[in-house]
């Protein structure tokens, strides 16, 4: 197959496939594949907090501004 059939293929699969897939791809081009595994759970982590309520997302802007103030900028 080439990789333009390859492709095709792939993109007839599922996004959640399609994204597992793509996490893997990614982390096999990584050197430390280990620790991009460990950032995929730590963000897979806190979307499930978000998405809980157990934690409240902050507004880019009160983020940056929190920031600023704490560090003089």
């Amino acid at each position: 197959m080439t990789i333009e059939q390859i492709e095709c293929e792939l993109m007839k699969l599922p996004l959640e496939q399609r994204a597992r897939l793509a996490e893997r791809l990614v982390a096999s081009l990584d050197e430390d594949a280990e620790i991009e595994a460990a950032w995929i759970a730590e963000v897979r982590r806190r979307d499930a907090e978000l998405v809980s309520g157990a934690v409240e997302a902050i507004p880019l802007e009160d983020a940056l501004t929190t920031i600023r103030t704490r560090f003089g900028w």
